[in-house]
């Protein structure tokens, strides 16, 4: 009996095993199947790529044609604005670091040379004073005058001078000379030769001006020696301005000097021998040649507290202690004195201190 039952068991483990393994077989080749059936379907979807890849390489092993980009749509209601390339380069202006040299021709003037140069007439006048000792109308012809690459004082370096010094002589700091690049100064070794010509840019000082003094109708004291041969004795009495002033010359443009700290006056553009008229009614206090280079000047005074001067005439025709009414005849336009072309020298002063013309005179 034990037999039997021993034999039965055993019976039944064989049947069980056959049993899990008929089925993992079973498994096994369904999961076969599977991969079969979807390794067919990517050949069969691969196979239109690869013979679209394979026309394409024959097209153009045979043609040797180049593909094409599709037409782009052009849209409707776009504008642009087109630009045509450009193969020149555009070299920016650099402002000078050189002292130019320039040798004055006829018609020139500090005005006119500064603005020439882009630097203002001060700059000019500064640069030149051991020509011009600060008075433009001391300009002559072929002289040559040193202009600075920029507004400021062009300075020439003394023996002891300090780089704090001299930018506190002329109201600058240190550093805009140091970091001029035209000074050409060591940043790390900061030193300036005696005799060397430094640019100071942006600074100033006030000018050495050598004017005729106004000079009243009544006696001045004036002499000859001093002012030249046309001062007048004075101690005179007549004629008395309006207040009110014409143009003395029928020319009413300005050529070469304007009005400016170092020019107060005007340069009328007179030519040689033009009639010169008084601005206003007056007496004549000077007449003849003037000394700092006005050449032959005649001044008016008014007895309003006005004087006007009139310089570089070629002829007075005016004479001292004279009195002229507004308009009259008192001489001809020339060149004389510091001048390099013909034209008129023309300043209004009021209670010794000078106006601009401009202010005075009625619209050219």
């Amino acid at each position: 009996m034990r037999n039997t039952s021993s034999q039965s068991t055993s019976h039944a483990n064989r049947l069980l095993y056959w049993s899990a393994w008929a089925l993992a077989c079973g498994l096994l080749a369904f999961a076969s199947y599977l991969g079969w059936q979807a390794w067919n379907a990517d050949i069969s979807s691969a196979e239109p790529v690869r013979a679209a890849v394979d026309e394409l390489k024959t097209e153009d092993d045979t043609e040797q044609s180049q593909a094409t980009l599709p037409d782009w749509p052009a849209s409707e209601g776009v504008s642009a604005v087109s630009r045509r390339a450009s193969y020149s380069t555009i070299i920016p202006n650099r402002p000078r670091q050189e002292i130019t040299n320039y040798a004055v021709q006829v018609g020139d003037s500090v005005f006119a040379i500064a603005r020439s140069f882009g630097i203002t007439p001060e700059s000019v006048l500064w640069a030149n004073y051991d020509l011009l000792n600060d008075n433009p109308d001391r300009l002559t012809l072929e002289m040559v005058l040193r202009i600075p690459p920029v507004d400021g004082v062009l300075y020439e370096w003394k023996e002891g001078d300090t780089i704090g010094g001299v930018a506190s002589k002329f109201e600058a700091k240190p550093e805009e000379i140091i970091d001029w690049p035209g000074n050409k100064v060591d940043l790390i070794n900061p030193e300036i030769r005696a005799g060397q010509l430094v640019m100071v840019p942006g600074g100033k000082r006030e000018f050495r001006q050598w004017l005729v003094p106004t000079i009243p109708r009544g006696r001045a004291g004036v002499s000859p020696d001093v002012l030249g041969a046309g001062a007048c004795p004075g101690g005179y009495e007549g004629a008395y301005g309006t207040g009110s002033f014409i143009w003395p010359s029928t020319y009413r443009f300005v050529v070469g000097n304007d009005y400016w700290s170092g020019h107060l006056a005007i340069d009328i553009g007179a030519p040689l021998g033009a009639p010169i008229y008084a601005a206003d009614s007056g007496v004549i206090v000077f007449s003849g040649a003037a000394f700092g280079g006005y050449g032959n000047m005649i001044m008016i005074d008014h007895g309003n507290g006005y004087q006007t001067l009139y310089a570089h005439l070629s002829q007075v025709s005016a004479r001292c202690g004279q009195s002229v009414s507004q308009g009259q005849l008192i001489g001809y336009a020339g060149s004389t004195g510091n001048s390099t072309g013909p034209h008129l020298h023309f300043e209004v002063r009021y209670m010794g201190g000078f106006v601009n013309p401009w202010f005075v005179l009625p619209a050219p």
